[in-house]
């Protein structure tokens, strides 16, 4: 089968609208963005969605559902007109809404109202979703902010390709900083610097040219762009020059 064109050269912003908003000050530890997607396909699209360690509150479809953290891409079947609207958490932030381990939740979809109870939003927009957040805000919780700093760190330095390293410039051992990211972020620190690291594959990608494999995979340090080329596979569900078509 061939593949669909709608995918290819960047053909879907034709048939989609995103949008991203940021949430008030107060919020802004918590919350690192609102989203909100709009689409109109005619014919059935299959949507391809690559994970972040994010959890996301979503409202659409008829549903307001906690979506954890997902270890792998997903497949969403975009039809007709329609929109969702969607809350990113900081990676490591929502533990406390949730009040329960985020290893809990990763890889699941849970009904929004098993955590913030019956009364959820019917307005969708920011000074709504705002409103209702804040009235939810969870106690301080310093462990919050040592999961936020290390995702941060694994974000902002594409030296930290390895869990050994991340836990020594954290002052944690390995088997705390494994504790820690179950805990509060939902999966493991070598997959979150994995993903990361293949961000920056992505944005290759879409600053366009040649891109030499080898090198790059070198760079993200790699020990052979075979290896790369696996970690790339099982994370986007293809290799990386068939995804380097869709740019």
């Amino acid at each position: 089968m061939g593949r669909d064109i709608r995918e290819l050269r960047s053909a879907w912003t034709r048939y989609q609208r995103h949008t991203f908003h940021s949430p008030s000050p107060a919020l802004a530890p918590w919350v690192e963005r609102y989203w909100q997607a709009r689409w109109d396909y005619a014919e059935p699209y299959r949507q391809k969605i690559v994970p972040y360690p994010n959890v996301h509150l979503s409202f659409g479809g008829g549903r307001a559902d906690i979506n954890g953290v997902c270890s792998g891409y997903q497949i969403k079947v975009l039809e007709g007109r329609d929109h969702v609207f969607g809350v990113a958490f900081r990676p490591g932030c929502f533990r406390p809404f949730l009040g329960a381990s985020l290893s809990t939740i990763t890889d699941r979809v849970v009904p929004a109202t098993e955590v913030f109870g019956p009364d959820l939003p019917t307005t969708l927009d920011v000074p709504t979703m705002d409103a209702f957040l804040l009235k939810h805000l969870p106690d301080d919780d310093p462990r919050v902010r040592q999961a936020a700093a290390a995702v941060g760190l694994i974000a902002k330095d594409k030296g930290v390709t390895r869990v050994e390293r991340l836990a020594v410039e954290l002052g944690l051992s390995v088997r705390g900083l494994q504790r820690l990211f179950a805990e509060y972020v939902g999966i493991g620190p070598k997959w979150v610097i994995r993903r990361y690291r293949l961000h920056e594959v992505t944005a290759h990608m879409a600053a366009g040219g040649t891109i030499d494999w080898a090198a790059l995979a070198a760079d993200l340090g790699y020990a052979d762009q075979g290896h790369f080329i696996r970690d790339f596979k099982s994370m986007f569900g293809e290799p990386p020059t068939w995804y380097a078509q869709r740019y």
